[in-house]
């Protein structure tokens, strides 16, 4: 009974050891999924634009963390022809608080970036076709002990836009809605043609219940005889 009871006792701690394992596993890899997404940079679904020479464009850039910031750094760099030249960088001291003395390198650079939505885009003026080119948006979260992350964002400088030819877009969009007008006026024909159908066919339904009863009539009025009276 002893030898059992001690067999049981330690198939249990091996159960509740098993159980602690798991547990530090499950927490381990959210915490390490979450580490791997912690802080994350990003110029938005579309990182490029294409700009008229002389125009004034916004550079995008927002950032997330997971497990929040610390001291963020960040800065905006941008390459011209190998050497990384800063335009503008600042430290957010936490959430939900604007940057400190944003830093702006260039003259024709404004920074625009807002808490609210953890914004950190910028403006550039009056822009030259010098200015097109690989922009870097970089941040550094200390929480994440010193790893970097960063988005770039493609500018195209053009003397003007080009214009889109949509005629193949209208060909099409004519043909699919020439298409779905025709099917649209065929189930109405084919809708009403059964209406008329159903129709004649109840009208010669009646007609033929309307024929039989008179021939029952007349065939019981030809085989019927007349009683004589008596004298």
């Amino acid at each position: 009974m002893e030898t059992q009871s001690r067999g049981r006792l330690r198939g249990g701690g091996g159960g509740v050891a098993l159980e602690r394992t798991a547990s530090c596993l499950l927490l381990t890899l959210i915490f390490g999924v979450c580490c791997v997404h912690a802080l994350e940079m990003s110029t938005g679904k579309i990182p490029f634009l294409e700009a008229v020479n002389g125009s004034t464009v916004l550079l995008p850039c927002t950032y997330a963390s997971c497990i929040g910031i610390t001291n963020l750094y960040f800065k905006w760099e941008f390459n011209d022809n190998g050497t990384m030249v800063k335009l503008a960088d600042s430290v957010i001291p936490t959430d939900h608080v604007e940057a400190n003395n944003v830093k702006v390198y260039h003259e024709r650079v404004n920074f625009v970036g807002s808490s609210k939505g953890n914004n950190i885009s910028i403006l550039l003026w009056n822009i030259t076709f010098e200015d097109a080119g690989v922009y870097t948006c970089f941040g550094k979260n200390p929480k994440e002990k010193g790893k970097n992350h960063s988005a770039i964002f493609t500018l195209y400088v053009v003397e003007e836009l080009r214009v889109v030819d949509n005629t193949l877009t209208i060909i099409i969009a004519s043909c699919v809605g020439g298409f779905i007008a025709f099917l649209m006026a065929f189930m109405l024909l084919k809708n009403f043609t059964l209406f008329v159908l159903a129709k004649i066919e109840e009208k010669n339904k009646e007609c033929l219940v309307t024929s039989s009863g008179i021939d029952n009539t007349e065939n019981g009025l030809s085989g019927s005889k007349s009683t004589p009276k008596k004298a």
